[in-house]
Order: structure tokens, then sequence, then C-alpha cells
């Protein structure tokens, strides 16, 4: 694929961890520009498998959580939080899609409720720096006027 600058990766799995970052056989990828293309790239089809799409190319992609992850997390003025993704997409933050999973890793609804987004730490510190806590392991964030409630870890 001359036309992106680099060869297409034939040989090995690529991956896209929990982490935020991909990798080629469990080796990082480290050029930015090449996982900003990967993460614009990336489809999730009917059956939940993903795969890179770039012209012709199809590759396959195992995906460790989940296919996006919020990298940042903006509060504006007026009490609403807009996301930030691993593919620079912004997007307002759904509230009632915040859901904690396993390992108390916080996720939300994104690409207009079609898929669950991971916050990685920094989002998740950002997004809970404005939240209260609350009964039982639950915490209250303050959105938009609303008072939504977080609950604790869901299986």
């Amino acid at each position: 694929m001359p036309r992106a600058g680099f060869t297409t990766i034939h040989s090995g799995q690529i991956r896209f961890g929990k982490d935020g970052r991909w990798y080629c056989d469990d080796e990082a990828v480290s050029n930015r520009a090449i996982c900003r293309l990967y993460s614009r790239s990336i489809t999730v089809l009917p059956d939940g498998t993903a795969r890179l799409e770039m012209g012709a190319d199809k590759t396959g992609v195992l995906i460790e959580d989940t296919p996006w992850v919020v990298t940042m997390v903006e509060r504006a003025p007026d009490g609403t939080f807009t996301v930030i993704l691993n593919d620079e997409t912004r997007e307002p933050l759904d509230p009632g899609s915040l859901r904690v999973g396993p390992e108390h890793v916080l996720y939300c609804r994104v690409k207009g409720g079609q898929h669950e987004a991971r916050l990685l730490r920094p989002a998740y510190y950002e997004l809970l720096r404005h939240a209260e806590p609350g009964p039982a392991d639950e915490c209250t964030l303050a959105v938009g006027g609303r008072r939504i409630t977080i609950p604790a870890r869901s299986e």
C-alpha cells in the first residue's frame, strides 16, 4: 500500500488492546500515524468480528475489549461532557449509557449508541473528578442539570 507510506502487514496478528494501543504480533505499534489510520479504518461486522478496511485491503483484527476507547473527557460550561475517542472523533457523552464493568472499568456507548467504549484511566479520572460518592459503591454525576447514578460494578 505505497499510497499510505507503509506496506500492509500481511503476516502476524493485528490486535487492539484493552489499553487502547495497537499491536502486531504482540509488539506495540509505535507510529502514531499508523495507529490513527488503524483506529479510523476499523469496521465492526454484524457478527461482532472486526477488521481494518483500507481501500481494497481488509485485514482481520483481534479486539481485546472494545473497538474504540475514550482517551479524553471534556466538560462544557453547561455541565455536559464530550468524549474523545482513539480515532480522534468527538461526541457527546450519553450519561445513561455509563456502566462499571469487571475490574472497575468504566464504559459508555459511542458511535450513535452502536458500540461500547472503554474509558482509559485519564478519561475515567477526569469524568469521576466531577462525581460524588453514593451508597453501596455507587456514585452520582451531575450532567447538564440532571443527576445520573453510576451503578456499582456490573457483571
